[in-house]
């Protein structure tokens, strides 16, 4: 009897200090979020049945702006299938070292690219990107886990290459982000395919596209099309369910 007592009492303790360990906004969002051992690649916190990413540090900002990304990702082809118009505001979400900030800046002369991220030293590396390119319409936001800052009604297209799967809150910060759109306002994502177990990327960092269109359709997003152009990623296109 003393030996089940103690096993009990253990557990109890094992499982309070699992709940303790937890973020506290994370227990009070509990109805959009479960908990359970981490995988290798990813964080134990799931979404709807997808297991987030854990988020790439600055750490590794080198990776963002390997020579390579060009022919493996090629992502002018994906700034083309954007079709933007030259007076559109566009928030590249996680936008890193501005990569492909830079890229949209470009295609929106009279408008703006707003690029968040989360990480003050990425915010840094942008900021030195623009000062040595001299970008004059890259507006830097400084974002939280839960939201990207954007004012609302105040972005024609959202854009996310590569970042919606790290999401730690996805249900938070998507909603704050369709509530930024104008009317007829866009979001995209960039995704490597989940589906195809041949593309060399860690487990949890690629997502299928069923999967996307089910979490986003949870926030009021309506699935416009899937694009394919790309070797290895598939960009799909969002608006705001009326």
């Amino acid at each position: 009897m003393l030996v089940k007592s103690f096993l009990k009492t253990l557990v109890a303790c094992v499982i309070c200090w699992q709940i303790a360990a937890l973020p506290s906004c994370a227990l009070i969002q509990s109805k959009f979020y479960s908990y359970r051992p981490p995988s290798f690649d990813s964080t134990g916190k799931v979404y709807m049945g997808r297991e987030i990413a854990k988020v790439m540090g600055h750490q590794g900002a080198d990776w963002l702006e390997r020579p390579e990304r060009a022919t493996e990702e090629q992502p002018e082809q994906t700034i083309a299938a954007l079709e933007l118009k030259s007076t559109d505001v566009v928030a590249d979400i996680g936008a890193g070292t501005g990569y492909i900030s830079e890229l949209l800046a470009l295609q929106v002369p009279e408008g703006k690219v707003i690029s968040t991220d989360i990480q003050p030293e990425m915010i840094a590396l942008l900021k030195q990107r623009i000062d040595r390119k001299k970008i004059s319409n890259i507006q830097t936001q400084l974002g939280t886990e839960q939201s990207a800052e954007l004012l609302p009604a105040s972005i024609d297209l959202a854009i996310m290459v590569d970042v919606y799967h790290e999401l730690s809150y996805p249900q938070e910060m998507m909603t704050g982000i369709v509530a930024a759109l104008k009317p007829g306002g866009r979001v995209v994502l960039v995704e490597y395919r989940g589906e195809d177990p041949k593309i060399n990327i860690k487990p949890h960092h690629k997502v299928t596209e069923k999967q996307i269109q089910k979490e986003l359709s949870a926030v009021g997003l309506k699935w416009q099309k899937t694009d394919g152009i790309l070797p290895q990623q598939h960009i799909l296109f969002f608006v705001k369910a009326s």
